[in-house]
């Protein structure tokens, strides 16, 4: 972008200030996952026939990319394989299990969100609650593999948290600090179009797994209002309708040539699991729709003759606390 007068640096000054969980609160956030986990093992050495197996640090914590708003994070707890428990009393079980591992905790931090599947330990000292999704171990229980509850739909997928947090490190570290700032930056993005509108639906994982696309196939992450023009513009250009596949951990003809979606962003870790499958076709025009909006304004912030208008443009994409 030529000499536009909001920069580079004043969107990384905004994503400072307002957009990424400041260091010392993920520090904090993480040990409180640490101690969680530590208190797990303790409880499965003391007893080896307890039907939890192991704890994993997942989401946008884990990986680098959350959100100074953040008031949750997530975590995977494997099940044993084998273990009988009916689907609909799953997470009453899991709570169960876990008031059982935890009973340094009380009853009324435990709790099972109505329309999410998962259990959810609060830290109210901190202001932070903890989502604990299950995962059913699979056959072989070192390697990481299970079948995850998902958290929003309650269907079980095969995943792998090790490897998804493996794939985003290789692509933070191929381009240190600055991929996952965009990535943040899209999130952020998403955040404001949900504050607008309720229905809007746009995954995280999504967003990091198009913006891993970019950055595989060239896409220059360092100056960030042009990264964002150009993830902006692929997904205007696509319709979200190119599939995107990775062949990090399994081989590109190891997708179906029939994915079932109308958008088809391929699980790195799950060459079967489409993450788009479940979004409707209006909900993929929205996406497309904002996604319009933001770079016309992205575009016209670029040859702005005043800082005013400039800024004005800015706040269309990022939201009324943006300021350069």
């Amino acid at each position: 972008m030529s000499n536009p007068i909001i920069s580079h640096a004043d969107i990384s000054s905004f994503a400072d200030s307002k957009v990424n969980l400041p260091a010392d609160k993920a520090k904090e956030y993480r040990e409180q996952v640490k101690n969680l986990r530590e208190k797990l093992e303790k409880h499965i050495v003391e007893d080896p026939n307890f039907d939890l197996v192991k704890m994993l640090h997942s989401g946008s914590v884990a990986k680098g990319t959350a959100l100074k708003i953040i008031h949750d994070m997530d975590v995977a707890v494997y099940l044993k394989k084998g273990v009988e428990v009916k689907d609909s009393e799953l997470l009453t079980w899991l709570m169960d299990r876990l008031k059982e591992a935890y009973s340094n905790l009380g009853a009324d931090q435990f709790s099972c969100p109505s329309g999410s599947h998962c259990v959810t330990i609060s830290f109210r000292g901190v202001g932070l609650d903890v989502d604990v999704v299950p995962v059913i171990e699979d056959d072989n229980p070192d390697d990481d593999y299970g079948y995850l509850v998902t958290k929003d739909t309650g269907d079980q997928v095969l995943t792998n948290i090790t490897l998804h947090l493996e794939f985003i490190l290789k692509r933070k570290k191929a381009q240190p600090h600055h991929f996952r700032q965009v990535v943040r930056l899209i999130k952020w993005w998403v955040h404001q179009q949900k504050v607008k509108d309720s229905t809007f639906r746009f995954k995280s994982l999504m967003v990091e797994l198009i913006c891993a696309h970019l950055a595989d196939n060239g896409l220059d992450m360092s100056d960030y209002p042009t990264a964002l023009q150009k993830v902006f513009a692929y997904i205007v250009q696509t319709g979200l309708k190119n599939p995107i596949i990775f062949d990090d951990y399994y081989s590109v003809s190891d997708v179906s040539d029939d994915i079932e979606g109308v958008i088809k962003i391929l699980d790195p870790v799950n060459p079967t699991n489409n993450v788009g499958a479940k979004y409707t076709e209006t909900e993929r025009v929205k996406i497309v729709t904002e996604a319009t909006e933001a770079l016309d304004a992205l575009t016209e912030a670029q040859f702005a003759t005043t800082k005013d208008r400039a800024i004005e443009m800015w706040k269309t994409i990022f939201g009324p606390s943006f300021s350069a």
